[in-house]
């Protein structure tokens, strides 16, 4: 996890003051919680970008980890992680490593490795400098701050399959927790994947994650504030971008609604130019 993405990991005021040589307990943040309940009990976790350290610490003293290497490209964060696993009296438990991604990583090492706290194509360059031990790690928990699209993409196209998603809200931010399996030629890590699933998440959508559902609402009202601005243009190019962006809100919307209620307030954002299109293609849908 990067420096940047620590800043905000904790909720304000939740972590305590540290006094020299003694590790408070610290209240991680809902992402993070997610990211932890994600592993399973047992695993041996490897923590890529680990900065304070506080994911292998927390995982190992709430017994879900039998031991944890907290890796980092940075001394300066990688030093902070020591003295927060000293405090703990855990260096038996958990071994740092300085270096690039999953460079330091041996085969056989960890059945879990989590990427969190980075932007999308570090992950891809994380996964792809980590290709020797794809079938050597059972679970790979990755967590982008960033075009989720293409590292879903990504995964789909190098034989993972996606077995558990799940999204968190937290301060006016989204953030998405995968849980991919490697699984080469399997059919199941083969299967064909729609624009919609890998920009939104096939298991998300699959589960009508609530959260993934207030997300949609969002950016449906966003997209379509961007297709009215578009309408005052002229030219081919701000004409095929804003039907591009009107078949995106019919995505969107069809999706929202299949098994919802329809609202007045549902259209509210879409303005009245979008209305008639929108409403038609749900008529079809249902």
């Amino acid at each position: 996890m990067t420096q940047a993405a620590c800043a905000g990991a904790f909720k304000s005021g939740s972590l305590n003051r540290q006094t020299k040589g003694a590790y408070k307990a610290v209240r991680l943040s809902k992402r993070l919680e997610t990211v932890i309940s994600f592993v399973k009990p047992g695993s041996r976790v490897a923590d890529v970008g680990t900065d304070h350290g506080f994911v292998p610490i927390e995982l190992v003293l709430r017994k879900l980890a039998a031991g944890a290497v907290a890796m980092d490209v940075r001394p300066g964060p990688l030093g902070r992680a020591q003295e927060h696993i000293r405090q703990r009296g855990l260096e038996g438990r958990i071994e740092t490593r300085l270096g690039d991604g999953v460079e330091r990583l041996g085969a056989g090492e960890a059945d879990t490795v989590v990427i969190a706290g980075m932007g999308g194509p570090l992950v891809i360059h994380i996964m792809e400098q980590g290709r020797r031990l794809w079938e050597h790690v059972e679970h790979w928990i990755l967590s982008p701050q960033s075009e989720l699209d293409k590292v879903r993409r990504f995964l789909h196209r190098n034989g993972f399959y996606i077995a558990r998603e799940d999204m968190v809200a937290e301060e006016e931010k989204y953030y998405t927790v995968i849980d991919a399996v490697f699984r080469g030629n399997h059919p199941q890590g083969r299967k064909e994947m729609t624009e919609m699933e890998y920009r939104y998440g096939p298991r998300l959508m699959e589960e009508r994650n609530q959260v993934l559902l207030e997300y949609l609402e969002r950016e449906k009202c966003q997209l379509a504030g961007i297709a009215e601005r578009l309408r005052e243009k002229t030219g081919e190019k701000a004409e095929a971008r804003r039907k591009e962006l009107e078949g995106q809100i019919q995505r969107i919307q069809m999706f929202c609604q299949a098994g919802l209620r329809e609202t007045p307030e549902t259209f509210d954002c879409l303005g009245d130019g979008l209305k008639p299109e929108t409403s038609t293609a749900l008529r079809k849908f249902q």
